[in-house]
C-alpha cells in the first residue's frame, strides 16, 4: 500500500515547479525583488534587527552567502546595517522604510496571484489549507530545530 505520503511529495514537486509566484530568477513575474530577498526581509521584519550569525542560525545558511544576500539587499536599499541596539559588538541588519514598502508590495503581489489561482475556493477552504501549511512549516522547523517566528 502506498502512503499518502508519496502523494503529498509529488504534489510538493508540482507546487515548486510552478512559475506563477517565481520565475527563473527567483523573482515572482512582475515581481519587486527575488525570493531570498523576499524571505529576509520577511524575516527581520518579524523578529527585528538581525546579525549575520542570527541569520545564518536563523536560516541554516553558511556566513558567505547571507553575506551576498545582506550586500544585494543593502545596494538596493531594502535592509541597513546598524549598531546592536542591544550594545553588542555585531552590527545588525534593519529593514528600512523602503525596503518596508517594497515587501508590502511584493507580498499584496503574491496575494493577488494567490486570489487568481484560489478564485473559486470558498473562505473555509482556503483557511483550512492555511492551517494544513502552517502545520506543515511548524513540524519541519521543529525538525530543524528553527522555528519562524509569526507576526
Amino acid at each position: 500500500m502506498t502512503r499518502p505520503t508519496h502523494e503529498v511529495e509529488y504534489e510538493q514537486m508540482l507546487l515548486s515547479r510552478h512559475s506563477l509566484l517565481r520565475n527563473k530568477g527567483g523573482r515572482r513575474k512582475g515581481g519587486l525583488m527575488d525570493h531570498s530577498a523576499y524571505v529576509l526581509l520577511s524575516r527581520v521584519r518579524v523578529q527585528g534587527p538581525m546579525s549575520i550569525g542570527e541569520l545564518s542560525d536563523a536560516f541554516g545558511l553558511d556566513a558567505s552567502t547571507l553575506n551576498r544576500q545582506t550586500a544585494a539587499a543593502m545596494r538596493a536599499g531594502l535592509v541597513e546595517r546598524i549598531p546592536d541596539p542591544s550594545g553588542g559588538m555585531a552590527r545588525k541588519f534593519r529593514i528600512t522604510d523602503e525596503g518596508a514598502r517594497t515587501l508590502d508590495a511584493e507580498r499584496e503581489g503574491i496575494v493577488d496571484s494567490l486570489e487568481r489561482v484560489m478564485t473559486h475556493w470558498s473562505d473555509e477552504d482556503i483557511s483550512g489549507f492555511a492551517a494544513y501549511l502552517r502545520r506543515f512549516n511548524t513540524d519541519i522547523e521543529r525538525l530543524a530545530g528553527r522555528p519562524w517566528p509569526r507576526p
